[in-house]
């Protein structure tokens, strides 16, 4: 017969190990929530870092570049036009004459004449640009020194992304030959062509101009040709070599593009 105490003991260690298997549940509960939660983390933090790495590719896709990849040599990837967000402007150049666009830059001037009956739409767009200021005061951002032998100016943000928000179509693309064996034609020094996203119709207000013969792709609008001493002062900036050392980059010679002009004939 079980005596008061030993029952009294029994109960205690019973309600002991109701106690314990209690509190194991709820370390294994609170475990399970700890656990879900963590994984919780992981995918957001995972979606942010996928989100951010889109953006980013966004980013790099919409700059203006006159070469797809780094061997010609260029750090931006190929992407669809800007989309337009202002109307490309009405034609009021004379399709039949040429004008000249004259910069006046920290380096010197240049000058090139343009062929409105060759590329109506660029010289159109150019003119109605520089009529409103749109080039004044910008730099020169990009200078390449192997691969490709360019200056390229233009870009209102100084970073290779920034456009009129309207996209002119491609022209005069057969101006230069046909396409070699390695799918590039030459473009002479001296030549001024529209930058553009890697896609067709993609040119805005960026432009390069040429001042060492250069092979690219003929997907480049060449729109004008420099005078002798327009391609002296880019081939002097070019002498003095890119920023840090590099081959692709900002010119040590910095070019502010001081006040475009266009004019008739």
């Amino acid at each position: 017969m079980v005596s008061s105490d030993q029952r009294r003991r029994q109960l205690a260690r019973e309600k002991f190990e109701r106690q314990q298997e209690r509190r194991a549940a709820t370390r294994r509960r609170q475990q399970k929530i700890a656990a879900i939660s963590v994984a919780v983390v992981m995918v957001l933090v995972g979606g942010a870092i996928a989100a951010a790495s889109i953006v980013d590719g966004d980013d790099k896709k919409d700059k203006q570049t006159v070469a797809g990849d780094q061997s010609t040599p260029s750090q931006q990837a190929s992407a669809p036009p800007e989309e337009p967000k202002t109307p490309e402007p009405k034609m009021a150049v004379d399709a039949k004459a040429k004008y000249t666009l004259a910069m006046k830059t920290s380096q010197g001037a240049i000058s090139f004449e343009m062929d409105a009956a060759k590329t109506p739409r660029t010289v159109n767009s150019f003119k109605s640009l520089a009529d409103k200021g749109y080039f004044d005061g910008t730099k020169c951002h990009r200078l390449t020194t192997e691969g490709i032998f360019v200056l390229q100016c233009g870009d209102p943000k100084g970073d290779g992304t920034g456009g009129p928000g309207y996209n002119i179509p491609d022209e005069n693309l057969t101006a230069l030959g046909k396409a070699g064996s390695d799918g590039t034609v030459v473009f002479p020094a001296g030549t001024v062509a529209m930058a553009n996203t890697g896609q067709p119709n993609s040119g805005g207000s960026q432009f390069f101009l040429v001042y060492k013969e250069t092979k690219l792709p003929p997907t480049y609008t060449p729109f004008g040709k420099i005078d002798a001493a327009g391609l002296k002062a880019v081939q002097k900036v070019a002498a003095a070599g890119v920023e840090g050392n590099a081959k692709d980059g900002a010119p040590k010679s910095a070019v502010t593009v001081e006040k475009v002009t266009v004019s008739k004939g």
